[in-house]
């Protein structure tokens, strides 16, 4: 059982973490609008990785995408894992505590990542749409 400073510590360091996420997604696009790569100097790598829109948000969503679609196949495999480890524990209590661990763990994980990604599509889509309709 993890104590109240324990549990106090984790969720300071989240929020942090949440915070600094933050204020990074408020200040990035403003950096990026303002003209990181134009139509002149447009690498054709980027042009041919966003389906030829050459835009940088295109392709860090599809980069930020990636990897939350890699860390989804993960947490799926250690669900199997844990489940798996639940099965053949035989009732070894030792076991089916650990294997229900894992399986928890990785429940939250799946969570974390379907909000990660809901998040990171709503606000790099949303800058997207600002930056080519010319709203401010």
């Amino acid at each position: 059982m993890k104590s109240k400073t324990q549990i106090l510590k984790q969720a300071l360091i989240v929020i942090g973490l949440m915070t600094g996420a933050l204020i990074l997604v408020q200040f990035v696009p403003s950096v990026l609008a303002g003209g990181f790569l134009s139509d002149k100097d447009n690498p054709q790598l980027i042009s041919d990785a966003t389906q030829g829109t050459g835009d940088v948000r295109v392709l860090a969503m599809d980069i930020v995408n990636y990897f939350l679609g890699f860390l989804g196949f993960l947490a799926v495999l250690m669900v199997i894992y844990g489940g798996i480890l639940y099965v053949t524990a035989a009732g070894n209590e030792e076991n089916a505590k650990k294997a229900k661990t894992i399986i928890m763990y990785a429940a939250i994980g799946i969570i974390i990542i379907l909000l990660s990604y809901a998040i990171v599509n709503t606000i790099l889509q949303a800058a997207t749409t600002t930056v080519s309709t010319g709203v401010q």
